[in-house]
């Protein structure tokens, strides 16, 4: 149980002209990202791991962060990949005998800068009320002009292929299951997954249904990945604009029709625009371990874990024929859709909840269940797979 190191003062501008002063709990330094804010009350070391959030400042609205410290077991990727840290009040001491080491020194070790002492809930209003701003942070620069002027200069998210920025070099096997242990039993499938930044716990649920995983850059061509003959491909996670990432939307584009495929988040939203549909971005995104969603076929309600800044538009699903199964109940947005004539389905939400509920987790059994029908998903399969699981 460490108490926390000495800190120096750390500013954070908006693009608006706020100032939040607080103290480091990081690397010393100055950085840039588009500041958003994440609603879980916990796994806060999953989510500074989570590709998801390269080139972004994340703000955490639970009031008190670091308590359980952080340990090797619960990363969701190798290293964090946000560009900043923002908490209300960081545990000067942590308690869990899982710990290695407190939350300061863990960013301090990957070098991201981190604030506490910052009024988040006052910071989250003017990012709901005026939508998620460009912002900078830094331990050297404190003059709040010049600060503020480094937001404003900051590059906007949209347009940015920042998927590139996170994805793997080379094709590489994945053998680890949820427990965190190889899985040595004969696979039931075999299955390519389109990395453009996953994380880790997609992988496991692929090997928990019990497929033989192989992870492949987000830009393999198509003919590539058929010629591993898979029973499936899923098209996962990654950060940024979804249209900006053309090799992997045009990959999606030569898979479909030809072997199953299930997308979640980024996964989701190329493979949307891949089929003719059309995107657009969230004024403030959904960030968060506690948002419920509407099942049509189940006609439940889940409470999902999510992390995305832009989504699909329902009037472009339905022009092309694509069948809406899952709404997001803050805002009415998209959630899921379904292919009617391929087997092809995918969700925006994180069905693998790291962090968060396991209220989705059925839907890698609908995945199971498309790769060994090889024929598109019924509304029957959402509801019997998602009562199967008691949701």
């Amino acid at each position: 149980m460490n108490a926390m190191p000495n800190r120096r003062v750390c500013k954070l501008a908006l693009e608006d002209g706020t100032i939040a002063v607080g103290e480091s709990i990081g690397a010393n330094g100055t950085t840039t990202g588009e500041v958003v804010f994440n609603t879980a009350l916990a796994g806060y070391q999953e989510i500074l791991t989570d590709p998801s959030y390269y080139g972004q400042i994340v703000t955490m609205t639970m009031t008190q962060i670091g308590n359980y410290g952080v340990n090797p077991d619960d990363v969701e990727s190798n290293r964090p990949h946000l560009a900043g840290f923002v908490v209300r009040e960081c545990a000067r001491r942590y308690s869990n005998p899982r710990a290695s080491q407190s939350l300061s020194e863990y960013l301090a070790a990957a070098g991201i800068l981190g604030i506490s002492g910052v009024d988040t809930r006052a910071l989250t209003r003017r990012l709901r009320n005026s939508g998620a701003m460009r912002g900078a942070l830094s331990t050297e620069i404190l003059d709040d002009e010049q600060l503020i002027g480094l937001a404003r200069s900051a590059p906007s998210m949209s347009g940015l292929d920042l998927a590139r920025c996170v994805m793997p070099n080379r094709s590489s096997p994945w053998t680890e299951g949820i427990s965190g242990q190889p899985v040595g039993s004969k696979p039931a499938f075999r299955v390519a997954a389109l990395d453009c930044g996953m994380k880790f716990n997609i992988l496991r649920n692929l090997v928990g249904i019990g497929a033989e995983v192989t992870v492949m850059p987000g830009t393999t061509p198509a003919a590539e990945i058929l010629a591993l003959k898979p029973d499936g491909v899923l098209a996962g996670n990654g950060p940024g604009d979804p249209a900006a990432v053309t090799n992997t939307i045009e990959t999606l584009r030569g898979l479909a029709g030809k072997v199953p495929i299930f997308g979640i988040c980024l996964g989701h939203q190329m493979l949307a625009l891949a089929l003719g549909a059309q995107t657009y971005k969230l004024k403030f995104g959904h960030h968060g371990a506690n948002h419920p969603v509407l099942n049509h076929a189940a006609r439940r309600v889940e409470i999902t874990s999510q992390n995305h800044g832009f989504a699909v538009t329902r009037e472009s699903l339905e022009a092309v024929g694509l069948c809406v199964t899952h709404t997001n109940l803050f805002d009415g947005s998209v959630e899921g859709f379904a292919h009617g004539r391929q087997p092809i389905f995918s969700v925006q939400y994180h069905p693998e909840a790291a962090p968060g509920p396991h209220d989705s987790s059925y839907l890698f059994q609908c995945f199971a269940e498309l790769m060994r029908s090889r024929a598109p998903l019924s509304p029957d399969v959402f509801q019997s797979a998602s009562a199967a699981t008691g949701r």
